[in-house]
């Protein structure tokens, strides 16, 4: 990722691409298990459907509990807003309306596998990472660039994780 300059309220994102030699419906299997991801990330360490869900729906709520050595340990809410099976898996964090992030994965079957991209959005909610701007307001661009890296970084790590359980053996591939 490139320095940009970009504000909180400027809405950065990111987005990581990954090529899986498995099918869409195996590869969608892994990413709308949202119990799955704590074990392929090392920031998020716990989730729980609300509501009695059991998983994922257009409007399904979860929580999410994180750990991160700067900002301690938090949790947040988040709503499914985009729920295609085998296309795309989407949820903010938050207020729906004006979430302090928004998740994206969004698959696509390309040369007998899948092309599964993962992307988010930071802001336009306030979030932890508001109380370091708040505090140190002429280093908003770096504070900025700087996590946008670090969700950079993981967003990778789970992809190959992804990837890796995707390919395994006797699973589903191509």
């Amino acid at each position: 990722m490139e320095w940009t300059g970009a504000c909180y309220a400027d809405k950065p994102t990111v987005e990581v691409p990954i090529w899986i030699a498995a099918l869409p419906d195996r590869v969608w299997e892994l990413v709308s298990d949202i119990e799955l991801m704590p074990r392929l990330s090392s920031e998020l360490q716990a989730v729980e459907w609300l509501d009695g869900g059991t998983g994922p729906a257009l409007g399904a709520r979860f929580v999410g509990r994180s750990e991160h050595e700067a900002f301690g340990d938090w949790a947040t809410t988040s709503h499914i807003v985009e729920y295609e099976p085998l296309r795309v898996f989407a949820w903010a964090v938050g207020d729906p309306q004006y979430p302090s992030a928004i998740w994206r994965f969004r698959l696509e079957p390309q040369n007998g596998g899948t092309l599964l991209r993962q992307w988010m959005q930071m802001g336009p909610g306030r979030s932890g990472l508001s109380f370091a701007i708040d505090r140190m307001p002429e280093k908003e661009q770096k504070i900025v660039f700087v996590r946008m890296r670090e969700f950079e970084s993981n967003m990778a790590t789970t992809l190959e994780a992804i990837k890796k359980l995707a390919e395994e053996p006797g699973k589903a591939r191509v």
